[in-house]
């Protein structure tokens, strides 16, 4: 399983960060369901939020989303892996993101778990 790291900017989140790294760590999404059943799950929800879905395999899917107003594109990568679902949120542009990616994954892994339950 592998997702990239996050920049030193504060402009990415990632559940594979640090732990102690309070900018860029966010909890992963452990979760019951199968990997297929999951993955499903994560795609509905990323497309909902208006994710261009661009990379699918059995564990891993990989999204762009446009914010409305400028935009800007961000990257989006989910790992499903033995019952933790993983995710890295980056801004492609500029230093600070003013949180959304971290807000865009805690919205993801409610529409998940929320889902999936």
């Amino acid at each position: 399983m592998s997702l990239d790291p996050c920049p030193s900017s504060p402009n990415c989140v990632s559940t594979l960060a640090d732990a102690t790294d309070s900018v860029h760590f966010i909890e992963p999404l452990a979760v019951s369901a199968e990997p297929a059943a999951a993955l499903a799950a994560i795609e509905s929800a990323l497309q909902s939020m208006g994710a261009d879905i661009t990379n699918t395999t059995d564990t891993r899917i990989d999204a762009i989303v446009t914010s409305k107003l400028f935009r800007f594109k961000d990257d989006v990568s989910i790992v499903v892996d033995g019952g933790m679902v993983h995710a890295r949120s980056a801004s492609r542009t500029g230093h600070s993101d003013l949180g959304v990616n971290r807000k865009r994954i805690t919205a993801l892994f409610s529409k998940i778990a929320a889902a999936l339950a």
